[in-house]
């Protein structure tokens, strides 16, 4: 694409408490100074102490609303966000099949802050088998990586040969996170066909961190979006999570939602 726009079209699962999901994704890329589209794949019950409950939304239903957004407004870029189960990926793989030109950022969302496992494994798999070899980048935290590769992820070289692994699985790019490893800095390595490069961000001693891993790939769609080059995007979105996380508003009692307008204040 020679015109970046901005658009970027999430698929991917509602937060009712708002701080993490479709939620956090509309306000990152809207705050960033994108075009945020969605098509929801469920609704889940869900505040800062947890999920307690998922209903899915008809997989027909999922791809209509994302044909409806890209046959008219189009999109720079499309971000997938919680795909519950084998038959929506499937759904979703052959949907991107027709928009080939379109890069995907794929979040592959399997559990959430608060521990609640939210795809199950035949899911995972498919994850795997169709949606990995499409995606321009794939951002999995440890465990993710975990699940995805099959290798132990605790080190920051466990976290490259992760991104490897992924790489050579057909992804175009990873970003493996480092948020749940230990040590007061934060590595998260990008790793393409070409070179592997550390992003390094200082550890907040905090509770909100709900909707984090949703924030940054959003945050790092919406600069893809509008031109910006895939370590550029990485880093700005880096740095919007890191000032996100400072200035939370401390709603709730468990893992509370960053502070996604903190630009708008500004």
């Amino acid at each position: 694409m020679s015109q970046f726009k901005g658009r970027v079209l999430i698929i991917a699962g509602s937060d009712s408490g708002g701080g993490a999901g479709i939620q956090a994704d509309i306000k990152t890329v809207t705050a960033l100074g994108g075009y945020a589209a969605t098509a929801i794949t469920a609704i889940t019950v869900q505040n800062t102490l947890g999920v307690t409950g998922v209903h899915p939304v008809p997989v027909d239903m999922v791809i209509a609303q994302a044909r409806a957004v890209l046959d008219d407004i189009g999109a720079d870029v499309i971000k997938t966000g919680m795909l519950g189960t084998p038959g929506l990926v499937e759904a979703v793989a052959d949907l991107l099949a027709d928009y080939p030109d379109i890069p995907l950022v794929l979040d592959p969302v399997m559990v959430a802050t608060s521990g609640d496992q939210l795809v199950s494994d035949a899911a995972v798999s498919a994850i795997r088998d169709r949606l990995l070899p499409r995606a321009a980048l794939i951002t999995p935290n440890a465990p993710e990586a975990e699940r995805l590769t099959g290798l132990t992820v605790s080190t920051t070289q466990d976290q490259a040969d992760a991104g490897k692994a992924l790489v050579a699985a057909g992804a175009a790019a990873a970003l493996v996170k480092g948020g749940h490893l230990s040590g007061p800095v934060i590595n998260d390595v990008l790793v393409t066909a070409d070179m592997t490069r550390v992003f390094e961000t200082e550890r907040q001693d905090t509770r909100n961190t709900h909707g984090t891993g949703c924030t940054l790939a959003s945050a790092i769609a919406a600069g893809l979006a509008k031109g910006a080059s895939l370590p550029g995007a990485i880093d700005a979105a880096g740095s919007y999570l890191s000032e996100a996380i400072r200035r939370a508003p401390g709603f709730g009692t468990g893992h509370g939602p960053v502070h996604h307008a903190w630009v708008v204040d500004r």
